[in-house]
């Protein structure tokens, strides 16, 4: 059972971003232990970069955490990027991360970049994006940020992510408390997500899908991997008091049960949505004029080109196709 947001209707108030900041500045001092998901999303991000025929200037690494996004650049994208900022709305963060690579580092909101009109190349978002309440208004701020011709790249958890958690803490509870609370953030479908670039102001945008998956000896460990990752519940609507410990036995038992593998060991799925988009510039590609064609598509398919209703011989090539 999955939950999913519209992200065209606009702005929301779904997640607490002050708790946000200090669930990842909680877990801050031990996140090098629990950071392979945003490790590997900033080799994917990198990676994808490295395949752009042209290099940036000045880069963002908007929502930058330890500043994973910058260190795959180093190892895998060697000088694609002249200069780097990073960006990070926990401090404890954004000092490890200005620490670990040497690069400025801001601390900042992704929903408020404090950053002037034109003044990057490329933005980078790894991972940052499933936490923001109002992603068209963050995503118009990056473009604004992006001199013409300049390219965000963004990697956003959504669709079917944690759909076995979900499933197990709804099923739990509703048994034992007689009904269930929202504990699994709400995710954007990939049909939302081009569309939102092209509404930001993106040129260009593309939208594609990667499923990572994770295996791990029961559900607790996913959970506190969860919690090691400052990704732990921020919706506003979460319940407030603690949760009961038999709520959550019972939740890693339901996940066993639907979910194990022959060998035992539980599967957690994360889906990540990769975004490509440009800034607009008067020289980029624009698609043709209708009636502006100088060939016929029905000569490029060797065919034959009849009027809108005209029913096809059976007895021709075409008919028998």
């Amino acid at each position: 059972m999955a939950c999913h947001i519209n992200l065209m209707i606009g702005p929301v108030d779904i997640f607490d971003r002050k708790l946000l900041r200090q669930r990842r500045s909680r877990a801050a001092e031990g996140f090098a232990a629990h950071d392979f998901l945003f490790r590997e999303i900033a080799d994917r991000l990198a990676e994808r970069l490295s395949d752009v025929r042209r290099d940036f200037d000045t880069g963002l690494d908007w929502g930058c955490r330890t500043g994973l996004f910058s260190d795959a650049l180093y190892r895998l994208a060697p000088g694609k990027v002249g200069t780097i900022i990073q960006s990070e709305p926990s401090p404890a963060l954004a000092g490890q991360a200005q620490t670990a690579n040497g690069a400025p580092t801001v601390v900042a909101d992704e929903e408020a970049l404090p950053f002037a009109e034109g003044y990057f190349d490329l933005v980078a978002s790894c991972g940052a994006l499933h936490a923001v309440n109002d992603v068209p208004g963050a995503l118009a701020q990056v473009q604004h940020s992006l001199k013409p011709d300049g390219l965000f790249l963004g990697a956003l958890l959504g669709g079917e992510t944690l759909h076995e958690l979900r499933t197990a803490w709804l099923a739990a509870e509703a048994e034992i408390e007689g009904g269930a609370s929202p504990r699994v953030a709400p995710f954007a479908e990939l049909s939302d997500a081009a569309a939102l670039l092209q509404r930001a102001g993106f040129a260009l945008p593309v939208a594609d899908l990667d499923t990572i998956h994770v295996t791990y000896d029961n559900a607790i460990k996913l959970m506190q991997d969860l919690r090691g990752m400052g990704e732990t519940n921020i919706r506003r609507d979460r319940r407030r008091c603690p949760t009961r410990r038999t709520t959550l036995l019972r939740a890693a038992e339901i996940y066993a049960e639907r979910f194990a593998g022959s060998d035992g060991r539980i599967p957690a799925t994360f889906q990540v949505f990769f975004l490509t988009g440009w800034a607009p510039h008067e020289n980029q590609p624009r698609p043709l004029r209708p009636g502006s064609a100088a060939a016929r598509l029905a000569d490029a398919l060797d065919t034959q080109e009849r009027n809108t209703g005209e029913r096809a011989d059976p007895r021709t090539p075409e008919g028998e196709r």
